[in-house]
């Protein structure tokens, strides 16, 4: 779950957070977003499948300031072993990544997570 300090301005229109992050050691990234539960974002959730993601996690709450959020998590699988990227694909996917983001003006710095953070 990504952990939202506030409500109160979100990155997109029913976009709250999103995250680009991989497990180590950082070949094949996921897209973890925080959208708006009452009013779910499809433009953005469709753009995200557009990309060839396929949604594998969905949980909504209720966040302390009363909001109702769901928390959304995608993977693409690649061609490499157990399902992972190559390098090749790793580049064209941050990169449409970039663009497809960049169209909603949410800008994202993809990361590797931590072993602890991957692996709880």
């Amino acid at each position: 779950m990504l952990f939202l300090k506030s409500t109160a301005a979100p990155v997109a229109p029913g976009v709250f957070a999103v995250d680009v992050a991989a497990k180590p050691p950082g070949k094949t990234f996921m897209i973890y977003a925080a959208v708006d539960a009452v009013t779910l974002p499809t433009t953005f959730i469709e753009a995200v499948q557009g990309m060839g993601f396929k949604q594998v996690f969905s949980k909504p709450y209720t966040h302390h300031d009363g909001k109702k959020i769901v928390d959304l998590h995608f993977q693409k699988a690649g061609t490499d072993i157990f399902d992972g990227w190559t390098a090749a694909e790793k580049e064209a996917n941050l990169q449409k990544m970039e663009e497809v983001f960049g169209s909603f003006n949410i800008k994202v710095t993809p990361r590797v997570m931590s072993l602890a953070e991957a692996f709880r």
